[in-house]
């Protein structure tokens, strides 16, 4: 069974919804039902943004979330995502590049968006074929 949807808290969600309605339209989501990003072709997990009820910062490093990956068709995707990432001037973990310890066509980019939340995008198609 399919992840139906994802909810992230963030301390101010109109704050975390400018940063969204860059990102997602370039991983393919749409934006959806106010707070939250359907895939263009609905097919898919849904992500949502909520008001976090309780102060504090979000550490990757914490039981919880690790990461959120997104996955596009092509290479070109990832390194247009890490181009914008690296204009706003967030943070870079991993630039584009092949991670083969994960499969032999992994290729993405790893960063921070504002709330401290790991990002990925990844294609996993071959480097002939992207």
């Amino acid at each position: 069974m399919p992840i139906e949807h994802i909810g992230l808290a963030v301390p101010d969600v109109a704050s975390a919804k400018r940063y969204y309605d860059e990102l997602m339209p370039m991983v393919g989501f749409q934006s959806c039902f106010g707070n939250g990003y359907c895939p263009v072709d609905w097919n898919g997990a849904q992500l949502f943004l909520y008001e976090a009820g309780e102060s504090g910062t979000y550490s990757r490093y914490r039981t919880g979330l690790q990461h959120l990956a997104f996955l596009v068709a092509a290479r070109a995707e990832v390194d247009a995502v890490h181009d914008w990432v690296r204009e706003r001037g967030d943070t870079v973990l991993h630039a584009p590049r092949v991670f083969p310890q994960f499969c032999p066509d992994h290729y993405a980019t790893y960063f921070l968006e504002p709330h401290g939340f790991k990002l990925e995008v990844v294609c996993l198609t071959p480097l002939d074929e992207s």
